[in-house]
């Protein structure tokens, strides 16, 4: 076989086992193939490995910390109290990841990792000052949700946490340890959330009256109240990102997207775009059989 005009090197050799279309999208599946079509490939279709990084591990670290701040009584969600679980929740995260380890520097391990927890605990002390956990009873925390199209299209994706009003109006809320996005970035940083009100729509039949993006690398609130037109956008974007997955499931062009995020990718060994091989695309099967392993 042949590759195609415009494919990437390898992308259409014969190997096993098969790539198959996908049946799913999560927000950063989806997220992956608009930045770069080739990292949706690396990461879903060849499972390439990633290194562990720092800054995505503490994010980890926080969010399991302010998971469970709310397994307390509310006049119990203090800083103080917040910030005494970092090292419980990192020994947790440490034996069920052990490459962790690796983050450190062997001989100098101890002074760096008493360094990130404590920039952990400044993420989770700065949320104090955006929200107040005393008056919050989340209705749902690290919620997994899924509901599929009328197309076939199942959309899954985990929320931070979902706070219900007293009048059923509905607040989805993501943490984010970074910073707050430029104003003329903004729209890219509502996708994820977009996603989930989509999901929430569809599953519940309510439209979430609030998106709340809460910034704890700045200290900033990024707020969005969406309507239906949203979601149905949102909707009509991601069929047509699925239709593009599809159809580089099965031509093998899976084209690499330049910008400044390349100098954080961990495939440049295996991108042409640094000189790299892609590995041996296998070939598609089509249709996927009903009931057989999805990817997502």
């Amino acid at each position: 076989m042949t590759t195609s005009p415009g494919a990437v090197p390898g992308a259409a050799e014969a190997a096993s086992p098969s790539a198959v279309a996908p049946s799913s999208l999560s927000p950063s599946r989806a997220s992956d193939f608009m930045q770069c079509p080739l990292l949706y490939r690396f990461r879903v279709i060849d499972k390439l490995p990633e290194k562990p990084s720092a800054a995505a591990t503490r994010g980890t670290l926080v969010h399991a910390v302010l998971e469970r701040l709310f397994d307390h009584p509310a006049q119990e969600r203090t800083a103080l109290r917040a910030k005494g679980l970092v090292p419980g929740q990192w020994d947790r995260l440490l034996e069920s990841r052990p490459e962790l380890a690796e983050l450190f520097p062997e001989g100098d391990e101890g002074v760096a990792l008493a360094r990130w927890l404590t920039e952990a605990e400044a993420l989770v002390e700065r949320w104090f000052t955006l929200e107040d956990p005393t008056r919050l009873e989340p209705v749902e925390r690290e919620f997994f949700v899924e509901t599929e199209l009328e197309s076939g299209l199942r959309l899954r994706g985990i929320i931070d946490r979902v706070d219900v009003a007293p009048t059923g109006e509905v607040r989805i809320v993501d943490y984010k340890t970074g910073k707050a996005p430029r104003p003329e970035y903004a729209e890219g940083a509502l996708f994820q959330m977009k996603f989930y009100a989509l999901v929430v729509w569809r599953l519940k039949r309510v439209v979430p009256r609030r998106l709340q993006l809460v910034y704890l690398g700045s200290g900033d609130v990024l707020t969005y109240d969406p309507v239906v037109a949203d979601l149905e956008r949102v909707e009509r974007k991601l069929l047509a990102l699925w239709e593009a997955i599809g159809e580089a499931t099965v031509s093998g062009e899976w084209r690499p997207r330049p910008t400044k995020l390349c100098g954080w990718c961990d495939h440049q060994a295996s991108c042409p775009e640094f000189g790299g091989t892609p590995p041996v695309y296998p070939l598609p099967v089509v249709p996927r059989p009903a009931g057989s392993p999805e990817i997502s």
